[in-house]
């Protein structure tokens, strides 16, 4: 039985980790939310998000919240993750990241911090399906030069950073082949496409979990490669099937969810 610490537990992406972690049978120890929120101190059990008596504890406390966890796990902000995670490498626990919208300068610094320290799966979407999303998107080098590349994301109006990280990641992968220099979130009128520009439109509505779209189109056909998320279940699913992974792993790095599904 693989014992976690959740992070954000009471938002929605950790207490949908918290229901399924629990489905699984997977050993809570540990919950932690921002120090300014008002169940502190109080239980799962008394705040309704499941029947553990675990005490939801202050990220300012995060030592003692994660002193009995093989793995901490987390979808929160950059800033807290920036705060947090150089405490959970220090007292040698494994990490599990899902969390979005780092600046470079924020990446760098955890990278630095967590590689040489613990084992650690960071990745910017743990759907298994997205991750097969980003295979195909390497495979698509094949298409000749004059074939465009678009992407397109939808999300809750809730999520903070456009584009997703999912978005960047397939900007990535796509860009490493392609001789994009410059993205274009938008266009407004007259913009024509140009060579060089690799095109990343983002629309925030409802409560969808995610889409995402990689638009491939020649001069005579168009292809489509879609993943939607029906539920957030579906990253939370993937972050424990990393954790999973990830307790077993004895080398310290930063590893992916390709790592993950290799």
């Amino acid at each position: 039985m693989i014992s976690i610490c959740i992070a954000g537990v009471t938002g929605r992406m950790g207490s949908t980790l918290l229901r399924e972690a629990l489905n699984k049978s997977y050993q809570i120890v540990g919950a932690v939310e921002s120090p300014n929120n008002v169940n502190i101190g109080k239980s799962l059990r008394e705040i309704g998000l499941c029947s553990s008596d675990v005490k939801l504890m202050s990220s300012a406390d995060l030592s003692e919240s994660i002193k009995n966890a093989d793995v901490y796990i987390t979808f929160t902000t950059p800033d807290a993750e920036v705060s947090n995670l150089p405490v959970v490498a220090e007292l040698g626990k494994r990490i599990v990241m899902g969390t979005t919208g780092f600046t470079n300068e924020q990446m760098e610094k955890i990278r630095k911090t967590v590689s040489s320290k613990v084992p650690a799966v960071f990745s910017p979407n743990f759907a298994l399906g997205v991750n097969v999303l980003f295979r195909l998107t390497k495979n698509c080098k094949a298409f000749p030069s004059e074939y465009d590349f678009s992407i397109t994301e939808i999300h809750h109006t809730g999520k903070r950073d456009a584009p997703s990280g999912t978005a960047k990641e397939i900007a990535r992968i796509v860009s490493s082949f392609k001789d994009y220099t410059k993205v274009i979130y938008g266009r407004e009128g007259l913009s024509l496409r140009k060579s060089d520009e690799l095109e990343i439109l983002s629309l925030r509505t409802g409560g969808v979990p995610g889409v995402h779209n990689l638009v491939i189109a020649g001069p005579y056909e168009m292809i489509r490669i879609e993943h939607t998320a029906f539920s957030r279940s579906v990253f939370a699913q993937g972050a424990l099937y990393a954790a999973e992974w990830v307790y077993k792993q004895s080398e310290s790095r930063i590893y992916s969810m390709e790592d993950v599904l290799r």
